[in-house]
């Protein structure tokens, strides 16, 4: 599934998933757009793609902000000529209920998980369309399933997957796919960042092993090779599509 001589540009790059994609991109010979808000963090991927002889750019944003969107696009383009492919994996999370859920925390979790995947895909576009590109989306098993206490989350991910879908169809006839990957949960830094400590941190992830039926959870590494393949030219006639990489999670009841 080489991408040798694509360009690649991947949201939320500096952790999780979107770090293990830029990483494997790079190792597929794509050359990489690493957008996020922490240089340092970001300069740690570059380094490492560097050893790998990979080629990559720097771009720093916060997604959150549409103008901040439109110039990691452009600066993209202009360093490398062009874009192919587009993923979308920044994203923040909060637990809460339906009375726990402030305006304030709403707006941060649609603001990030959801506009921005918007905000992204406005100013891409037009460079997709010109190579017959693609977008991948970062969403979740709470796109596709209701969960207590994760109100916010949720809803973002549920939107992230009609986005995804009705740009499927929006885009087809220029020749650009759109697609999903719905993760389960998967060991990054997603709820340490939310403030969850590591004791509940390590308790959360024993539980998940009763609650996806293959009895563990997922690793970055492992949705990075799913993005891999619906980015890759083997998923041609693939669009629309929100593909659960959950280890069985999306089959079950929510416990």
């Amino acid at each position: 599934m080489s991408l040798t001589n694509k360009v690649a540009l991947i949201t939320g790059a500096s952790s999780g998933i979107g770090r293990a994609t830029a990483l494997l991109f790079a190792r597929e010979q794509a050359q990489v757009a690493l957008v996020g808000r922490k240089r340092e963090a970001l300069q740690a991927v570059q380094d490492e793609i560097q050893k790998a002889n990979g080629r990559s750019f720097i771009a720093l944003a916060d997604v959150s902000h549409e103008e901040q969107c439109q110039r990691v696009v452009h600066q993209t383009v202009e360093h490398f000529g062009g874009l192919d492919i587009l993923v979308n994996a920044a994203g923040v999370f909060a637990s809460g209920s339906l009375m726990a859920t402030t305006p304030e925390k709403w707006n941060v979790m649609m603001n990030v998980n959801l506009n921005s995947v918007f905000y992204m895909m406005l100013p891409a576009v037009p460079h997709l369309q010109k190579r017959k590109g693609n977008i991948v989306n970062i969403s979740s098993v709470t796109g596709t399933r209701s969960f207590p206490n994760v109100l916010a989350y949720c809803v973002s991910k549920a939107g992230v997957d009609q986005l995804t879908r009705c740009a499927a169809l929006d885009l087809a006839s220029s020749g650009v796919r759109v697609n999903a990957v719905n993760p389960g949960v998967v060991v990054t830094n997603l709820h340490r960042r939310s403030g969850m400590e590591e004791t509940a941190y390590a308790a959360f992830l024993e539980h998940s092993k009763t609650t996806h039926p293959m009895g563990r959870v997922g690793t970055a590494e492992e949705i990075a090779e799913a993005v891999l393949f619906l980015a890759s030219g083997r998923a041609g006639w693939i669009t629309g599509v929100t593909l659960s990489v959950d280890g069985g999670r999306q089959l079950t009841c929510a416990r």
